[in-house]
């Protein structure tokens, strides 16, 4: 089984969110251990953090790492918090660090902005496309809408004066939504990348519209005309449709959930304690746990776990198309009693797109022939 160093460090910044997103992996799903861990990072909790990663890159020789602030939503930490972070890391790791935050973008001021473009700390932004597409899911606790919100944070991050630390848009894929419709909104925003995520779910609590059993491919089928959209026309990059093309083309992906690379990500929350892969945690409440903590552990004790994501079922094994789709997410694929040892809930929409992708992709390279 292939490890390999983490390269990508996701922290938990923050613990709590300002937004109720119906389709949240941490708060509406299985995982509730947040309520158990304190809102924000501590000041010794990111020391520790920071010296384990420093201790993980002189191991492995790696001449840069990624940190990427999370939540919750990080900007509840402030910038103060932030700031101290990003410099702290800055000082005790010996490569280069690249930052950058995730947000749902209801606090990205002007404030903030400019301490991210002081600090070269790259901004996504979690949108999922215009006002009703948006505020179908992503709502404040009182039930009112985050677009307004949103959409004038990213203006401000699109200009000019910001967009040099404008990192992208991630857009959860809503198949109720028209594809196209969300696809134009986007680009309203001018993002220099675009990801589109399946919304979380398994065999034992399937995504929307995903029957489990059923042969309909209802994701596959939102996916395919955006993929021919931008094939056809690409004003702006989408991760998974480049990371898809890449290993249908014989490459290794960088995405987790494509292909058979295993993933190079670690989670720290806010109390220390490390995730193998924060999202497993919407299957079953221990499903990401390691029982490991900064204060006392180093990253290489986890390199094990996160290798299990490249361990597939027999099915998958068997598949043609398994280098291409390496599975899809671990968390898709599990189901109470049996655990994860079983192809995606996604697997006939990851067959559909994937095919597709690859036929389009043979058709222009026998034409050049």
């Amino acid at each position: 089984m292939e490890t390999r160093p983490f390269r990508q460090f996701v922290l938990k910044v923050h613990s709590r969110c300002n937004l109720a997103c119906d389709y949240c992996y941490v708060y509406e799903l299985a995982d509730q251990g947040w309520r158990s861990r304190p809102r924000a990072m501590s000041a010794e909790v990111v020391a520790h953090t920071a010296e384990r990663v420093a201790r993980h890159v002189r191991s492995h020789g790696l001449p840069e790492v990624e940190v990427v602030l999370h939540g919750g939503e990080p900007l509840l930490a402030g910038p103060a918090a932030l700031a101290s972070l990003v410099r702290e890391f800055r000082s005790a790791v010996p490569s280069a660090v690249r930052f950058s935050v995730q947000t749902n973008a209801t606090l990205l001021d002007r404030r903030f902005l400019a301490l991210f473009a002081e600090l070269d700390v790259g901004v996504g932004v979690s949108v999922d496309g215009g006002r009703e597409a948006h505020d179908r899911h992503r709502r404040r606790p009182g039930g009112t809408g985050s677009w307004a919100a949103a959409r004038d944070a990213l203006r401000l991050l699109a200009s000019d004066e910001f967009r040099a630390v404008y990192r992208g848009v991630l857009c959860v894929v809503d198949v109720d939504n028209d594809p196209h419709d969300v696809y134009r909104s986007l680009l309203d925003f001018s993002p220099p990348v675009v990801d589109f995520l399946l919304p979380h779910g398994n065999w034992t609590v399937p995504p929307p519209r995903r029957v489990a059993g059923s042969p309909e491919t209802p994701y596959a089928d939102w996916l395919i005309p955006l993929f021919d959209r931008w094939y056809d026309e690409p004003v702006t990059r989408v991760r998974l449709f480049e990371e898809l093309l890449n290993v249908v083309l014989g490459g290794r992906s960088r995405l987790e959930g494509v292909g058979l690379t295993p993933t190079a990500q670690v989670v720290v929350e806010t109390d220390g304690t490390i995730s193998a892969s924060d999202i497993l945690a919407s299957s079953q409440p221990a499903a990401a746990a390691t029982g490991l903590h900064v204060a006392r552990d180093d990253f290489d004790r986890v390199l094990p776990e996160a290798s299990a994501s490249t361990a597939l079922s027999a099915t998958c094994r068997a598949c043609s198309l398994v280098a291409a789709c390496g599975g899809g997410l671990r968390a898709h694929r599990f189901r109470a009693g049996s655990g994860f040892d079983h192809p995606s809930v996604y697997c006939p929409d990851l067959v559909r797109l994937i095919t597709h992708v690859r036929d389009r992709a043979a058709t222009d390279l026998a034409a050049l022939a």
